[in-house]
């Protein structure tokens, strides 16, 4: 039988339900309340047992499908997937990776430029949810190989990056520049298929998948100076770490 798990709502904070619900369950399989190959509560019994609409909870639960937490099965209902292993990785940029790798060409198309709010993003980040934001996408490639779209929201500090140093220079070397040193991060890596945006700018098939990684990067006295939320060009990009016996 599936386990409910305890998760508490709160109606009054701008925080959408569905990334509350989300959140929540996370925890509960990252604490392992929820083991891996456990039935997963569907969301006809979630959402009645929370008062929530099925839409929420849908779109809660495919969050979790996206980040390679919770699986569907056709017949089998949806179960939690296998533990994902978090480890140590280098605080770098995709900019930094390519230069280190020798690539002589990287370059990026910038595909948005704008001040806006994003509650995901401002929550991540521990600002106020009505805070103005930097958001940038980019379309990161070596020479003419799509490699990446690169999306990220950036605190007021940093809202005079211009489109025009964004396609001269990698993001940390501009953060860096400003005085905003990422340190110390939160970093979330997966797998899932890729839109029909992304497909036309990756050049990918429909049945090709794109790694997916969240970041949330802090200076070394815990200022928030990004949020991240990429994609890549999966059989071209790979993410190396050492492990390290504690």
């Amino acid at each position: 039988m599936p386990k409910p798990v305890d998760v508490r709502i709160d109606r009054e904070t701008p925080v959408p339900l569905y990334h509350q619900l989300a959140e929540q369950l996370s925890a509960a399989i990252a604490s392992g309340q929820l083991q891996p190959g456990d039935a997963f509560e569907n969301e006809v019994a979630m959402a009645g047992r929370l008062g929530l609409s099925r839409p929420t909870v849908r779109r809660a639960i495919q969050e979790l499908v996206g980040q390679g937490l919770l699986l569907r099965r056709r017949g089998l209902g949806t179960t939690v997937a296998g533990r994902q292993i978090h480890r140590r990785a280098e605080l770098t940029s995709l900019y930094d990776d390519l230069r280190r790798e020798g690539a002589g060409d990287p370059r990026t198309e910038v595909l948005t430029h704008e001040v806006t709010t994003d509650e995901v993003a401002a929550t991540a980040l521990g600002l106020p949810v009505d805070t103005p934001l930097l958001k940038l996408v980019r379309l990161r490639r070596d020479g003419d190989r799509p490699l990446a779209i690169l999306r990220n929201w950036l605190p007021p500090a940093y809202s005079d990056i211009s489109r025009e140093d964004l396609e001269r220079d990698g993001l940390y070397a501009l953060l860096r520049a400003r005085g905003g040193k990422p340190v110390v991060a939160h970093q979330r890596i997966g797998a899932r298929q890729p839109s029909a945006a992304e497909r036309r700018h990756l050049d990918l098939t429909p049945s090709q998948p794109v790694l997916t990684m969240s970041r949330t990067a802090f200076d070394a006295v815990g200022g928030p100076v990004e949020y991240g939320d990429h994609c890549y060009r999966a059989q071209d990009y790979s993410i190396e770490v050492m492990l390290d016996e504690r």
